[in-house]
């Protein structure tokens, strides 16, 4: 009895080195700051946040909920980083710095997912069961986005930084804005990665249609005006001048 129970120890042990190394060497692989395994170790809040995780998830499944939490509590006070101890989370996921992460009861994290900081996978209900969002395998979730409610995100799907989230996205798709629209429908890719400069903005998009038509019907009636004899010298330069302000608008200028 004695040696099944060491055998049991030694094992669980080992598992527990594993998972550690492996979230190690994760984040070596998808944070190009870090220089060495040591400094993970010792300094990453985003790893050690899932370590305490792991730690404070045991407890729960096994009926020990008030000491789960408050193993999270502290966890929250060492990291940073929210994660309740009902929370599932896969393997590989990365938290880059992690500030502000908030994770819920029955979110589930799928594995190789990346999470930027201030990240919050939030529940809509105050019913108990099912509440916080699903992310499949390799998602990446940019700084500051909510993703709230019970809903799933797709495999390889990507989350702009600040977007808002409120309904299911498709595998392989990027969402921006507020509320999270839909701007690139399938775009496979391998690595979990997000480009913040190169993801399109639906409002400019908006914002470019509605200044075009405009232009095209200012000229159109400074036509029509031309042709009747209406319409006066001063009113056609104010209206040029404040045309002049909005160039470069529709491109991002004054950002």
């Amino acid at each position: 009895m004695g040696n099944d129970r060491g055998a049991m120890a030694a094992g669980l042990v080992g598992r527990m080195i594993e998972r550690a190394s492996e979230d190690v060497r994760t984040a070596l692989a998808r944070d190009p700051a870090a220089r060495s395994a040591v400094e993970v170790v010792l300094a990453y809040p985003g790893v050690h946040s899932l370590w305490i995780h792991a730690f404070a998830h045991g407890l729960y499944v096994r009926g020990h909920v008030t000491p789960a939490r408050l193993v999270s509590h502290l966890g929250r006070f060492l990291t940073g980083i929210e994660i309740h101890p009902g929370a599932h989370v896969g393997r590989r996921v990365f938290i880059d710095h992690g500030m502000g992460v908030v994770i819920g009861e029955t979110a589930e994290v799928g594995d190789d997912c990346l999470l930027y900081k201030g990240v919050v996978l939030g529940g809509t209900s105050l019913a108990r069961g099912k509440r916080h969002p699903t992310l499949r395998r390799g998602v990446t979730v940019g700084s500051n986005a909510c993703i709230l409610g019970p809903i799933e995100i797709g495999e390889g799907a990507r989350v702009g930084a600040g977007s808002v989230v409120v309904k299911p996205v498709p595998a392989e798709a990027t969402v921006v804005g507020v509320p999270g629209r839909i701007v690139r429908a399938v775009e496979p890719h391998l690595e979990p990665d997000l480009e913040h400069g190169r993801l399109p903005d639906p409002l400019m998009g908006d914002l470019r249609t509605v200044l075009r038509v405009e232009r095209a019907l200012e000229e159109r009636l400074r036509r029509v005006e031309e042709q009747l004899g209406l319409g006066h010298a001063e009113e056609a330069e104010e209206i040029d001048r404040l045309a002049l302000q909005l160039e470069g608008f529709d491109e991002g200028g004054g950002i």
